[in-house]
């Protein structure tokens, strides 16, 4: 398990209670009082001790027979490839850090070990098994990564206090489906939870078998050395908080409200309106306003017919996939201050205006 704060908290309890007989847990930070809202491995008695000497005694008071073997680092390219060399069967990706997310991606693929992947954000949350009998890894759903200032931390965008909790639980179920050989992982499906609509939605996504092959960590071990994303370390930023927040403004897309949205449009705003949901469900329902429908995957095909010159309004089922699209568009040379994400995509439209809602 690399990483022993929010994502990890859940997951190594739920494996320790399920009886798993050997974890390994991988962290270089120290226990701090204002985590513990959503790292509920660790208690306030354990405020300063290392995250991971903090895990591997709750977890022993759970289980006394569970073997906890805890590596105070943090995982990195120098490291990756001898941590991942003492027989593991998985690894649980609990960093929610994309630099140490391509890298897991690369040293697993390299050491032919599937791994269980959760990301969060805000009200979100995504959970996916990469690697998994020669299916699809990482780089085959996000080829490339998004600009380092793109992406906020914790602490700037903020994330639902129960929401680690729910996605390191799905975490701990895929693992323990991989343990037990059930053959019924989520590999080549992207589960998407909305804590806000309380639904589960699922993409499909497959290999790319025109994608170099991953032969070494080098393009990994690049994304470390880059003093952008190294700014970025720990789910922090450092240096002047002015300054920085400025430099995100800019790689940054917006998100907005369908209450807000509605009341813009009210006064004059006129934003060119992208549906990125699949064909089948732009024909179940969409906005009547809507300019263009292509699946968030395919944006890329379609950026003739996407302007540069207006505000931008990207909305999907329920406000992830349209992320996603957004972010791939600032890679594509799109200014991101005039892309709008819609939170809650078309779920909170059709419940705010559902005279707006061609079904």
């Amino acid at each position: 398990i690399i990483g022993a704060g929010g994502l990890g908290s859940p997951a190594a309890l739920y494996l320790a209670a399920a009886g798993v007989g050997h974890l390994g847990l991988v962290d270089d930070d120290v226990v701090d009082l204002s985590n513990l809202q959503r790292q509920i491995l660790h208690t306030s008695q354990s405020v300063g001790t290392p995250k991971v000497e903090s895990a591997k005694k709750r977890l022993h008071a759970l289980d006394a027979g569970v073997k906890v073997t805890a590596f105070q680092t943090r995982f990195n390219p120098g490291n990756a490839m001898q941590l991942l060399e003492m027989g593991w069967d998985l690894v649980i990706d609990g960093t929610d850090n994309i630099p140490t997310r391509y890298l897991i991606d690369d040293a697993c693929a390299l050491k032919g070990i599937p791994w269980v992947y959760g990301s969060i954000f805000q009200f979100e949350g995504q959970v996916s098994v990469f690697g998994y009998q020669g299916g699809p890894s990482y780089r085959d759903l996000f080829p490339e990564p998004p600009p380092p200032n793109a992406v906020p931390s914790c602490e700037e965008a903020g994330v639902f206090g129960v929401l680690p909790g729910v996605i390191g639980l799905l975490q701990a179920t895929e693992a323990i489906k991989l343990l037990l050989g059930l053959n019924v992982a989520l590999s080549g499906r992207l589960l998407i939870y909305d804590a806000t609509a309380m639904s589960f939605t699922q993409l499909s996504f497959e290999q790319d078998k025109e994608r170099e092959e991953i032969i070494d960590l080098s393009i990994a071990s690049a994304m470390f050395a880059d003093s952008e994303w190294c700014s970025l370390e720990d789910g922090s930023i450092q240096g002047d908080i002015e300054k920085q927040e400025a430099h995100l403004s800019k790689n940054m897309f917006n998100h907005i409200s369908i209450s807000d949205a509605l009341q813009r449009r009210s006064t004059g705003w006129s934003p060119f309106i992208l549906d990125v949901r699949s064909d089948g469900e732009y024909n179940e329902a969409h906005a009547a306003s809507c300019d263009l429908q292509v699946p968030h995957d395919q944006v890329g095909s379609a950026l003739e017919q996407i302007p540069h010159d207006r505000d931008i309004l990207v909305y999907c089922r329920s406000g992830m996939r349209s992320q996603i699209a957004a972010m791939s568009m600032i890679q594509s040379g799109y200014d991101a201050t005039r892309l709008y994400n819609l939170d809650g995509g078309i779920i909170a439209w059709k419940s705010a205006a559902p005279d707006e809602i061609i079904k």
